[in-house]
């Protein structure tokens, strides 16, 4: 993509009302634009951020065995008022009515819903497990929206439901959760600490929230450094449960089970929440099989969200510095920005075409700046918007047969010629992304 054929509208300046790094960065590099309070637009920066977590997302849940429909955004109050939360659920829920005078939602979550597809469809025990899951929009009315995307009003959620016949197969499918959330996350460049966690409004006896680390995180973590050090390809959902982790005033020193040169101390901020509720929705909504014996049994459940959108905001918090965001490679917009310091110079305009043709025919997503302005805003946009790998032309360096390349994680440049560094970065990318 051509920065001059882009549409992604930088800033200069912080914006008044952004207290959060992560809400300050996404408006500065024309990812989001407010449409009302709590509801963004996402522009096309911050769109192809949004995807490249969703697909992430999707393809774990696919790896794990959960089956994705789509359920609508807008649910009838019937099915809510027969589970009893209706009430409950307080004013976070947007209440509507149709042009029928009937009760209407917009969904701030779905159990009710996939309970009522579930009890449609399957009657018997040989149908069971049952993992379904969606990527939909959802809506809470919070009193005050705040933090950009941290916490909208309107966001987008990965939100599964499982289906088993007892509490000891739901516990199983509780587990591969457990373990598909841990590699979402690992894939994503984070450092996931699983905690256990109370259940709320959606009830049950059993609960995990994730948090992510960051610096400018919203939550104080008390952990076992261990869960620091996972390997993706050994992931024991059992032994990581059993590790002490515990939030803010949840924590009690004089109690804690581990030693101190054990225990770390970091900032988090919570992406994703499982629960296992058991028959609470399956009583109440008719979700009943017949069991191996005739007997009609409701059936256990378990619920489990992903923030994708939270998750933009999250990795911009665990991952900037003064001069704007690093992302990590599995999520960046594009891989390599090719900045041409001087459109108007034939070598160099030679050599970043050259590049930009190059690393295309390899499938490595880059963005070219061939943009007609000055030298600090192309430099200065370019580490706002955070892409991994920068190649910097220059009319003095090109007459060398050199280019600059400046890894954005760590800020250090060297200079290589042309086709050296060419394939420094397609040995670097080739096998990753």
């Amino acid at each position: 993509m051509k920065f001059s054929n882009f549409f992604s509208p930088t800033l200069k300046n912080i914006p008044v009302d952004a207290e959060i790094i992560s809400h300050q960065l996404m408006i500065r590099a024309g990812m989001i634009k407010q449409a009302s309070a709590g509801i963004y637009s996402w522009l096309p920066l911050g769109l192809i951020v949004l995807k490249k977590i969703e697909k992430i997302v999707r393809e774990e849940q696919n790896l794990a065995g959960a089956i994705e429909l789509l359920m609508p955004t807008i649910q009838s109050a019937d099915l809510w008022v027969k589970s009893g939360r209706y009430e409950e659920y307080g004013k976070e829920m947007l209440r509507i009515q149709d042009r029928g005078d009937r009760e209407m939602l917009y969904g701030p979550t779905n159990e009710e819903l996939i309970t009522d597809i579930f009890q449609s469809y399957i009657s018997s025990y040989k149908d069971l497990p049952k993992n379904l899951y969606q990527i939909q929009w959802k809506f809470r009315d919070e009193i005050r929206p705040r933090f950009g995307v941290m916490r909208g009003r309107e966001f987008l959620m990965k939100d599964n439901y499982s289906f088993d016949l007892t509490e000891e197969d739901a516990i199983i499918s509780y587990d591969k959760m457990f373990k598909a959330y841990i590699k979402t996350f690992l894939r994503l460049g984070l450092t996931p600490i699983s905690l256990r966690a109370n259940t709320g409004p959606i009830g049950g006896n059993l609960s995990h929230e994730f948090q992510i680390l960051a610096k400018t995180g919203e939550s104080t973590l008390y952990y076992d450094k261990d869960l620091e050090t996972i390997d993706p390809e050994t992931i024991d959902s059992k032994k990581l449960q059993s590790y002490y982790a515990a939030v803010d005033d949840l924590h009690d020193q004089s109690k804690c089970p581990i030693e101190k040169k054990q225990l770390k101390i970091s900032k988090g901020i919570e992406v994703g929440h499982i629960f296992y509720f058991g028959t609470k929705y399956s009583e109440k909504l008719g979700a009943y099989v017949q069991n191996n014996k005739g007997k009609n049994i409701p059936v256990h459940m378990g619920s489990y969200g992903i923030g994708i959108s939270r998750l933009v905001g999250a990795i911009i918090e665990a991952f900037h510095d003064a001069k704007g965001i690093k992302w990590p490679i599995s999520v960046a917009p594009f891989h390599v920005t090719i900045i041409n310091l001087m459109v108007n110079d034939d070598e160099c305009k030679k050599a970043a075409e050259k590049l930009y043709e190059n690393f295309i025919n390899i499938s490595i997503e880059t963005l070219y700046d061939d943009r007609d302005c000055s030298v600090g805003k192309k430099l200065s946009d370019n580490d706002l918007i955070g892409i991994p790998i920068q190649i910097i032309i220059g009319k003095r360096d090109i007459k060398d047969n050199l280019i600059e390349i400046k890894i954005r994680s760590t800020n250090e440049s060297n200079k290589m010629s042309v086709d050296d560094g060419f394939n420094f970065i397609k040995d670097q990318l080739i096998s990753i992304i």
